[in-house]
This record gives C-alpha cells, sequence and structure tokens, in this order.
C-alpha cells in the first residue's frame, strides 16, 4: 500500500479530548508487549510509533494518521493501551477501563455530537502467533464483539515460529477464537498485503 504521508497526531489521557476527525477510525487492541508498535511503523514504513519502556507502561491512547496514496482517501489508527501486563494494577486497569469507555461508548455518552467527531470503524484484536486461546485475549474478543464493532483478529510474531509450526498455530487460534486469524509478522513484512486489504475493508475505503 502506498501512503503520502503517516504521522504521530496526539496522545489522549482520561480527560484529553477525544480525537475528532472527518476520517475512519481503526481501534488497534492487543496484550502488552504483542507488537502494536512494530506493525503501526510497517504499516507506516518509518517509525512513528514507540514502544513503552517496559510492558504495560502505556496507558493513553495514541492517535496516527495514514495519508493513502492515489487519493484513497486517510484513517486514524488508535493505539489502546495493552491489557494483561499492566504495571500500577489495579490503578492500571481503572484507567484502561476509563479510556476505552470513553473512546468506545462516546456516542451513548454525547461526546460524538461535536461537529466532525466520528467513532471507531472497527476494531484488530492483536494476539502473539505463538500463544493461542489465552484467556485475556478471547475476554478480549468478546469485548470487542459486544460493543457491535466489526473485528479483524491477526496474530503477530510469526516470524518466531518455526515455518513446520504455523499452519497449527493457526488452527489452534482459529478453534480459540472461532474465526479465521491472520498471520502477521511486521519485522519481515509477510501478511503485511491481506492485512491491509482487511483494514480497508473494515473503514470502507
Amino acid at each position: 500500500m502506498k501512503l503520502l504521508s503517516a504521522e504521530f497526531v496526539t496522545s489522549v489521557g482520561p480527560t484529553s479530548p477525544l480525537p475528532v476527525a472527518h476520517v475512519p477510525q481503526v481501534a488497534l487492541v492487543g496484550r502488552s508487549n504483542v507488537g502494536k508498535s512494530t506493525l503501526i511503523n510497517a504499516l507506516a514504513r518509518k517509525k512513528i510509533a514507540r514502544a513503552g519502556g517496559a510492558p504495560g507502561t502505556t496507558r493513553l491512547l495514541n492517535v496516527y494518521r495514514l495519508v493513502l496514496a492515489a487519493q484513497r482517501g486517510e484513517l486514524l489508527l488508535i493505539d489502546l493501551p495493552g491489557y494483561g501486563y499492566a504495571r500500577g494494577r489495579d490503578a492500571a486497569a481503572k484507567e484502561f477501563s476509563e479510556l476505552t469507555g470513553r473512546f468506545f461508548q462516546a456516542e451513548y455518552e454525547g461526546e460524538l455530537d461535536r461537529p466532525g467527531t466520528i467513532g471507531p470503524a472497527g476494531a484488530v484484536l492483536l494476539v502473539d502467533g505463538r500463544h493461542p486461546g489465552l484467556d485475556n485475549d478471547r475476554e478480549a474478543l468478546d469485548w470487542l464483539v459486544g460493543l457491535d464493532l466489526p473485528v479483524v483478529v491477526a496474530a503477530t510474531k510469526m516470524d518466531r515460529l518455526k515455518r513446520s509450526q504455523h499452519a497449527r498455530r493457526l488452527k489452534q487460534h482459529k478453534a480459540a477464537f472461532g474465526r479465521s486469524v491472520l498471520p502477521i509478522s511486521a519485522p519481515k513484512g509477510d501478511g503485511l498485503g491481506p492485512f491491509w486489504a482487511t483494514l480497508l475493508e473494515l473503514v470502507g475505503l
């Protein structure tokens, strides 16, 4: 996919204004250290996302804008705080709940009444390809499905598996989630073509 530009826009905290845009938004959801920043940088083809110093330290919504070539439009990627390894435990969980609650349910609370504001068009759940069916990954999928959003599940870090393990792991993921899972190796670029196609389908571009 050719891009005209890719940039970090802003970070949103528990009381910060939500992103206002006339373009589709896609939420990236996943465990801490699942590789969301690596995937964003691979999609942007440059470093616009920086991982936290240690897993579980990022507690903000990070907003990135990708402008597509050939007048195909643009989209916002909303990187949510990672779950499953939150430092601060109860406090971090509370902040995660507040942030995600505001982002996903703003339309029900009136925040999306502001001109130009739209909610997420869909969500991508990123899971570690090496570890099929983790409890908090399955809980995250149930939560996203419950929000009545289109959801895509993608397995990262497939490059850390032997080629002979890929098919078996993907079958295990499919059995755990009840749906097909897209395999990705962001550092090598493997799977980014199908991922882009699915991402654009999510937002209708």
